[in-house]
């Protein structure tokens, strides 16, 4: 998903990972200010790594998006804020019935200034889990294959989607109402 952008728009990166990249990326994609999301793999020790190997839970890598994002819309806080709604920052390496290290909460900040509100999010939640990387060394970000990308736009009555994807889309819209893009808006 992108838009196209403004003159002069300068965006900034996020990478967040929380689960299954299938609920971020649709959640972070109705945010106003979010011009693109994709999901991949980040925080492991093999290059390119298939969606298999990362299951295989071998690789050391991480579900993750990484999100574009125009901070004159939506700020790093307001991203960080909507992570910690829709996930469970204190379960290590699982997200409900999503079990593994590929599912633990991760946040790989890409200045100094995001590593340091993250870090305080992070210290702000009593027995948060959740890693914090970046931004030196920045692990390299692996998109995952192209069947993974806006799963649950083209896929919305999908087991998995309808059970799990939607209800985490739901509570974001009633959280963040005003940060919510107008229907229609990509």
């Amino acid at each position: 998903m992108s838009q196209a952008l403004a003159v002069g728009e300068a965006l900034e990166e996020a990478y967040f990972g929380g689960g299954c990249f299938w609920c971020l990326e649709a959640v972070f994609q109705r945010m106003k200010g979010v011009r693109s999301v994709m999901s991949g793999y980040m925080g492991g020790h093999m290059e390119n790594p298939s969606y298999e190997q990362v299951c295989s839970k071998t690789t050391g890598h991480a579900e993750v998006v990484r999100i574009q994002f125009q901070p004159m819309e939506i700020s790093y806080s307001q991203l960080l804020e909507v992570f910690f709604e829709i996930h469970d920052p204190t379960t290590p390496n699982r997200q409900g019935n999503d079990v593994g290290p590929q599912y633990r909460s991760m946040i790989v900040a890409t200045s100094s200034d995001q590593r340091g509100q993250a870090e305080s999010a992070v210290q702000a939640i009593s027995g948060a889990v959740t890693e914090v990387l970046g931004p030196t060394p920045l692990p390299r970000f692996w998109p995952a294959e192209p069947e993974h990308h806006d799963y649950y736009r083209r896929n919305p009555y999908q087991g998995y989607c309808a059970f799990v994807v939607a209800p985490k889309v739901i509570k974001a819209e009633q959280a963040f109402q005003a940060l919510i893009k107008a229907p229609g808006v990509q």
